[in-house]
């Protein structure tokens, strides 16, 4: 909003559009406008379109509202994600309303008008769609307009910037006395083409998709227009009095900071962290107002939902950077923002109020660094960033302009803790058995690797992938990406023997996700030679690999888990040859050996913190394995004197079971040890070799 500001572009495209129907052309607007955080953030907002249908029981025409049904995000919805209600059903509710104390019981009766048994529940903003009589209705948040609405001043800016063709309306909570609203200010002024709401948003309206389209982005527009000019050569927060450090800098405190508060606050909800340095969040943490500017809140209650009352500022000086200081006062930071939403909510609860929930914060504001912010998934976690940027967006344009004001606390919280949003929060689905925790995966886009990510993250898990094919891993992580989500996976290039690399490594998990709950030390190595041939290059590297490389990934996970305190998880994938012996393989079984009394002596070392070490050998896993699709496969069909394709065949005959071995069989035993299944299991073997007497524990 300062300089020359960067306007939103027509991306409407007539031919597509001229294919469409207007339920069609709705849900084209609609992802348009979504497309771009500017306009609206994740999940807020919502469109309409007033539409001639056909009605299935009666076969005559009936007017049907389309709008965004209840929770969903305008840019990715699909059809399927609007509700429809017939318009003569939901202009008779009028009829029946007794005034604002009837709010929740008129969202009740909302089901009652659904057109075409449509099961996409309608959210509470559905009158204030269907009231407004044009076809095409558009809510927005746009930063820009928000700006204006938290103004202390909103209406007479809003009248400066767009005279009389958008109105104003005070605050008030969303719901069938604001759509009341929003057609009675319609009616008394025909001409106006959308209003503007305080400490909320934006509506726009018209009788077509695309022209509608084209209002919403003409009024964004001016206002990000009058922001540009209006700020030009301004002191934004009061002016800078903190520095940013460096890049490296920032994220390396990142890296000791975040696992420090996730273990804080995750005690009762495992949380995910998100951090955010861009230049928007660094002009607000570094600036004189972050303080008095903080403590308002948030205004529009998108932001609020999603941001909770207030964030966390961190007592940290970047001219005199002390993590440790800051960490040693994390504890009485925390204890006090805890006591704060406390009074807080005994101040404001109703008598029926849901119990209060989570105290913790959310944001966490820390100057010369960023934010972070952490909820129960990373997607959550980033998108209450995203929630934050765009308060601070907000709060740039309203406090550099006017004097920004945020939503008072019983409006913040009758919000918050509206009986209509608790009972949202009651239909969530339960979360999955490894939500809320992070799996760090050596070896990861080999065979039992990629299976081993995939069982986990298909339990809630985020997953970081560690390999050192670059390439492979960059396949596999895209697969994840597309299968689990963005937010779920990250990719490290990774030789487990090189230790600043496997420091660096665990740095950018805790920077990605604010931790690290589950080690998986799966990198692999395979050799076979008789011991008179065995190089000591060949006899190292398996060493290396199999007993140094996982010591050392375990050293820096059990350092994390120690930090974070909140237990933890270590699963080696050692091998049936760590305690059967096989001829022409001194070097691999030695190591393999290593691995497993290497990960005895940490279920000792762990039990006291919560730090589980478990063991699961496999033996033969031939199908999508890097080690067996090289030498090995040939050598062990050597030794075996056997030919290459009859390898597989020999190891299901060799087995007690009869049975093949895969490496999704591997993956089910990792993660029931990585589960809270085995919660009080330490120190134990599972194989997985279809049966072999030599390799049961002794």
């Amino acid at each position: 909003m300062t300089g020359q500001p960067r306007l939103l572009e027509n991306r409407w495209d007539d031919a597509h559009a001229a294919g469409l129907d207007e339920p069609g052309k709705l849900l084209y607007r609609s992802n348009l406008l979504g497309a771009d955080k500017r306009i609206t953030n994740y999940g807020g907002g919502n469109t309409s379109a007033k539409v001639l249908e056909t009605d299935p029981l009666t076969g005559e025409k009936v007017r049907v509202l389309w709008v965004k049904g209840s929770g969903g995000d305008v840019g990715t919805i699909k059809l399927d994600g609007f509700a429809t209600l017939y318009m003569e059903k939901l202009e008779a509710l009028k009829g029946i309303y007794k005034g604002v104390e009837d709010e929740d019981r008129m969202v009740g009766f909302l089901p009652h008008c659904t057109f075409n048994l449509n099961p996409r529940a309608a959210s509470i903003d559905t009158p204030l769609h269907g009231f407004v009589p044009f076809a095409h209705v558009d809510h927005m948040h746009p930063d820009a307009i928000i700006a204006i609405a938290a103004s202390k001043n909103s209406k007479a800016l809003t009248a400066q910037i767009f005279g009389e063709e958008i109105g104003w309306l005070p605050w008030r909570r969303p719901g069938f006395q604001l759509g009341l609203d929003l057609e009675a200010f319609v009616k008394a002024n025909p001409n106006a083409k959308g209003v503007v709401l305080e400490s909320h948003g934006l509506f726009t309206w018209a009788d077509d998709a695309k022209d509608c389209y084209l209002l919403t982005l003409d009024i964004i527009n001016r206002a990000i227009e009058w922001f540009g000019k209006e700020t030009e050569g301004k002191t934004i927060f009061g002016g800078a009095v903190a520095k940013s450090l460096g890049e490296t800098e920032r994220r390396a405190v990142v890296a000791k900071l975040m696992p420090e508060i996730r273990g804080r606050i995750g005690k009762g909800e495992r949380k995910l962290g998100h951090f955010d340095d861009q230049a928007a969040v660094l002009e607000f943490v570094n600036s004189k107002d972050l303080r008095p500017l903080g403590a308002l809140g948030t205004s529009c209650p998108d932001h609020f939902l999603r941001t909770k009352i207030r964030p966390l500022i961190v007592d940290f000086d970047p001219a005199k950077p002390d993590v440790d200081a800051v960490i040693a006062g994390l504890d009485k930071a925390l204890e006090d923002y805890r006591a704060d939403y406390a009074r807080y909510y005994e101040a404001c609860k109703r008598g029926n109020s849901p119990a209060m929930r989570d105290p913790n914060p959310v944001i966490f504001l820390v100057p010369g660094v960023g934010m972070f912010s952490f909820a129960k998934d990373k997607a959550t976690a980033r998108i209450a960033g995203e929630f934050y940027v765009n308060a601070i967006n907000v709060m740039r344009g309203a406090s550099t302009v006017s004097e920004y004001q945020g939503l008072p606390e019983q409006e913040a919280f009758d919000i918050e803790y509206w009986l209509l949003e608790e009972a949202k929060l009651q239909r969530m689905p339960k979360p999955k058995s490894l939500a809320g925790r992070v799996a760090f995966v050596t070896g990861g886009a080999g065979g039992i690797g990629r299976a081993t990510a995939a069982r986990l993250a298909g339990e809630g898990a985020c997953v970081v992938l560690a390999d050192i094919d670059a390439a492979a891993l960059a396949e596999v992580g895209a697969d994840f990406a597309k299968t689990y989500g963005g937010d779920a996976v990250r990719t490290v290039t990774l030789n487990v023997t090189d230790e600043a690399g496997v420091i660096s490594a665990f740095t950018e998990a805790c920077v990605e996700f604010g931790g690290v709950d589950i080690l998986v030390s799966n990198a692999g190595i395979a050799s076979s030679a008789p011991v008179e041939s065995t190089e000591l290059s060949m006899w190292n590297k398996n060493i290396e690999i199999l007993a140094t490389g996982y010591f050392l990934v375990s050293r820096e996970a059990f350092r994390l888990f120690r930090r974070q305190n909140l237990g933890g998880n270590v699963v080696f994938v050692a091998s049936k040859n760590g305690l059967a012996s096989s001829p022409n393989a001194s070097a691999y079984c030695t190591a393999k050996a290593a691995e497993i009394h290497l990960a005895r002596c940490l279920a000792l070392e762990g039990a006291e913190a919560g730090i589980r070490v478990n063991t699961v050998n496999p033996d033969a896993v031939l199908r999508g394995s890097k080690i067996w699709g090289g030498e090995w496969r040939k050598q062990r069909a050597a030794s075996s004197k056997i030919e290459v394709g009859e390898l597989e065949e020999h190891y299901r005959k060799r087995s007690m079971l009869k049975l093949n071995v895969f490496p999704e069989d591997i993956a089910e035993a990792i993660y029931f040890l990585a589960s809270d299944l085995s919660a009080k299991s330490t120190g134990n073997i599972i194989n997985v070799d279809a049966g072999n007497a030599q390799s049961f524990p002794r």
